[in-house]
C-alpha cells in the first residue's frame, strides 16, 4: 500500500482521512468509540453535546487483519511490533507519534467489560460500526463516565429504536439484537441496567430532547426486560451483585505517553 501522508491533528478529520482511505483501497476497518458516534449522530456536532476526542478505536473482521496491518503504517502510523505480536491475534495496536495518539483496532470481538461478538456485523457499507453496535460498545463499559453518557445521549436523540429492514443493518438500533445479546450474558445485561440508569440522570443535567432520550430507553429496557431468560442466566441472577460480573481491561501505554 501506497503512503497517505501523516496522521492529523484533529480526531475527527484523521477518522475522515482513514474512512476516505479505506473505501478507497477497500479495508474495512469500521469506526468505535465517541468518533464513531460523532460520524454517525449530528447532536454530537454541537452543544451540549460536542466534545473533544482523543485516540481512535476501531473493529475488524478476522479476514482483514492482513490488510488493516498494512493500511494503518501507510497512513503514518508505527505499529506496536511487540503488543501485535503477542496478541494480533484479537487485538492491534498502532501509535501516532506526531500528535501522541493510538489507534486500538479489535478483530472480530471487542473485549472491554464485557464480550461483544461482532462476527457477522461488519460487512456493511459506511465507515463505522452499526448504531447498536455504538451503543453497545458504550453502555458495556463497567466505568462508564461523562464522556462516555454524552456520547450515548447523541446516539440515541438521532436513532430510533426499530428492527432493522430487509435483514441489513441500518440506522435503527434494534432492540431484539440489544436484548439477546443482554439476556445471554447476566453479567452485561446487568451493566446495561446500571448504565442506562447513570444516563438517564446524565439527560435531566443537560439541555436536550429528554423525553426523546428516556422514551427510547424505555424502549429498550422494555425489550431486554421481555426477552426469555435461559436458566444459566436466572441462576447467576440468583448470586447478584456478590460476585463481580465484569472486567476492568488494562490501557495499553503508547511510548509516546508521559508515565
Amino acid at each position: 500500500m501506497t503512503s497517505n501522508g501523516r496522521p492529523l491533528e484533529d480526531t475527527i478529520a484523521e477518522a475522515e482521512r482513514i474512512a476516505v482511505a479505506a473505501s478507497a483501497q477497500n479495508v474495512r476497518v469500521k469506526l468505535l468509540g465517541g468518533a464513531g458516534i460523532h460520524l454517525h449522530s449530528p447532536s454530537a456536532h454541537h452543544a451540549p453535546l460536542r466534545r473533544k476526542y482523543g485516540d481512535l478505536d476501531y473493529v475488524i473482521s478476522t479476514r482483514d487483519r492482513k490488510a488493516a496491518l498494512a493500511f494503518f503504517p501507510s497512513l503514518g502510523y508505527e505499529a506496536n511490533e511487540r503488543f501485535n505480536l503477542m496478541q494480533g491475534d484479537r487485538r492491534l495496536y498502532f501509535f501516532d507519534a506526531t500528535n501522541g495518539k493510538q489507534v486500538d483496532v479489535f478483530i472480530d470481538v471487542i473485549r472491554m467489560s464485557h464480550v461483544i461478538d461482532l462476527r457477522g456485523r461488519l460487512a456493511h457499507n459506511g465507515p463505522c460500526a452499526s448504531p447498536s453496535d455504538l451503543l453497545l460498545s458504550k453502555l458495556q463499559i463497567y466505568e462508564i463516565n461523562r464522556k462516555d453518557l454524552v456520547d450515548l445521549t447523541a446516539l440515541l436523540l438521532d436513532h430510533p429504536i426499530a428492527a432493522p429492514k430487509d435483514k441489513e443493518i441500518d440506522e435503527a438500533i434494534d432492540p431484539a439484537y440489544i436484548a439477546r445479546l443482554g439476556c445471554e450474558d447476566w453479567g452485561l445485561c446487568r451493566t446495561l441496567q446500571i448504565n442506562m440508569e447513570k444516563l438517564r440522570h446524565t439527560v435531566d443535567e443537560l439541555d436536550v430532547d429528554r423525553d426523546l432520550v428516556r422514551s427510547r430507553l424505555d424502549e429498550l429496557w422494555t425489550a431486554v426486560e421481555a426477552q426469555p431468560k435461559p436458566l444459566k442466566w436466572r441462576m447467576r441472577a440468583q448470586v447478584g451483585d456478590r460476585m463481580r460480573w465484569y472486567e476492568l481491561p488494562e490501557e495499553v501505554r503508547s511510548p509516546y505517553q508521559p508515565e
